[in-house]
């Protein structure tokens, strides 16, 4: 009992410490209120913040918890009610699924890019190569590519090798 009593200690001390650095990257990075002041909503800020310890501490309870989670006696419950309820729960969580997944590229994309611009890695690059106009341009080619990439990674099922 003193053993389990250790072992879930310190996965939650691992827990507290990863989810540390995540936030300590936010803050240094500026992206809450970089995001708050593009979209001039920054009374938002406090709620803006909130939303990201909430969603990481979700993030982390589903991560954890989701072997517990027995969809195939849902859905089947949900089929006793009307035959159709379980196909509209798929397309509605494809759905949710596919607006999920473009938030968080975008999310992901504007932290490298304000990673990238914390570093100057951007404007010490632009110089080295000359390049004067086309910035827009060549920050687009890298997500284009990026989209490629994931899209190859996911249609030829790479993901299911991974064990």
């Amino acid at each position: 009992m003193f053993r389990m009593g250790l072992i879930i200690l310190a996965g939650f001390s691992y827990g507290l410490l990863a989810a540390a650095g995540v936030f300590t990257v936010l803050v240094a990075v500026g992206l809450i209120p970089r995001f708050a002041g593009k979209t001039h909503t920054s009374k938002y800020v406090v709620l803006y913040e909130d939303m990201v310890v909430a969603g990481t501490i979700a993030g982390g309870i589903f991560s954890v918890f989701s072997d517990g989670w027995d969809m195939e006696a849902a859905f089947g419950a949900m089929g006793k009610l009307s035959p159709m309820l379980p196909q509209v729960w798929t397309a509605v969580g494809g759905i949710l699924l596919v607006v999920f997944g473009l938030f968080c590229g975008m999310f992901i994309g504007c932290l490298a890019l304000a990673i990238a611009e914390m570093l100057d890695s951007i404007p010490i690059f632009t110089r080295r190569i000359a390049l004067r106009h086309g910035i827009g341009l060549a920050i687009l080619s890298m997500a284009a590519g990026k989209v490629a990439g994931s899209l190859f990674y996911f249609i030829n099922e790479f993901h299911r090798t991974v064990s």
